[in-house]
């Protein structure tokens, strides 16, 4: 059910149900972050594996304290130049935060979400909310309550609706070793607009079986149709030629394929646009019942580093094609 309710969705939360909840970046699954029984919920519906660590989202930085410790002066730093919005930060866990969240390390996942809908909630609630993307584990991303609805409808007792996401992808996550900046997760917010507060970050390559923050796992966000990723279009074309394609393109169209099979992400270039349609997009051509859905990979830079990571891990299953 999808309802624009507010106290609907605090009666749910209030009784450990589980909820999408609207942020800026993508919908998340919400329920309580200090219950077990709402925590499994949620590992159950997205069928999401328990080592896969969850992100608690609280309503302003006076809380951070309150579900981390050892935060060093750099956090807050990026905290009051980013929150709310779309910045993770991966420190130290109070002792009261539940092992299932934290996928039994001891670091906790924390950000506060930069969406007045979201906001309103928390002020409402007496605990933050742990609030993974709404969507079965390593399927598309949700930017619209459409898109919570279709994927688990009475699996939750509700989907808030707060229109469409204006980020459109999950957030940067970083954390912090001997007061620098490491970057776990290229997301939402581009790593220059970091590096203005913090200096140079260093980005983590490292992709881990028992992941230490979200979304770092090599297959994610992909859609069912078989997808890949390219820097030359018109050469994949030609390979597949004879097959139903779909084109997921950067700011023009292609003349070898009918407009509608493709979908052009910022005709202006705009890498924070693209970013913002990038999954529904991506929902857009999955249910166009093709062969395969080719996308051209984006400018190496600001949101283009954050969107070709998203299409990279969509496209996993078909490394050996890319280029």
């Amino acid at each position: 059910m999808i309802s624009k309710d507010i106290n609907l969705a605090v009666q749910h939360l209030n009784h450990n149900g589980i909820i999408g909840l609207p942020t800026e970046t993508v919908y998340g699954l919400a329920g309580n972050a200090f219950e077990t029984e709402a925590i499994h919920k949620i590992f159950e519906v997205k069928k999401r594996p328990t080592f896969n660590p969850l992100i608690v989202h609280i309503k302003g930085i006076e809380d951070l304290d309150k579900v981390a410790t050892e935060i060093p002066p750099i956090a807050y730093e990026l905290a009051n130049a980013f929150w709310p919005g779309p910045l993770t930060f991966i420190l130290k866990k109070q002792t009261h935060i539940p092992d299932l969240v934290t996928a039994n390390q001891d670091t906790v996942a924390v950000r506060v979400p930069n969406h007045p809908i979201a906001l309103s909630l928390l002020n409402q609630l007496d605990f933050p909310l742990v609030a993974p993307s709404a969507n079965p584990f390593t399927s598309i991303s949700p930017t619209r309550a459409e898109h919570v609805e279709n994927y688990f409808g009475n699996q939750i007792g509700m989907v808030l609706d707060g229109g469409e996401c204006e980020a459109g992808i999950e957030s940067t996550i970083v954390g912090f070793e001997n007061d620098r900046v490491v970057v776990y997760r290229l997301g939402a917010l581009a790593l220059e607009e970091i590096e203005k507060v913090s200096g140079s970050v260093t980005l983590l390559n490292k992709e881990d079986k028992k992941p230490i923050a979200p979304g770092m796992l090599l297959k994610h966000y992909a859609p069912k149709t078989d997808f890949i990723l390219t820097r030359n279009v018109h050469e994949k074309l030609e390979w597949y030629s004879g097959k139903k394609i779909g084109l997921l393109l950067f700011n023009s169209y292609l003349p070898q394929i009918e407009k509608k099979y493709q979908i052009i992400l910022s005709e202006e270039s705009d890498l924070k646009l693209a970013a913002s349609k990038l999954y529904n997009a991506m929902h857009q051509l999955d249910k166009m019942n093709l062969d395969i859905i080719i996308a051209e990979r984006l400018p190496e830079y600001g949101l283009g580093i954050s969107i070709n990571d998203r299409l990279e891990r969509a496209s996993k299953k078909d490394t050996q094609l890319t280029s």
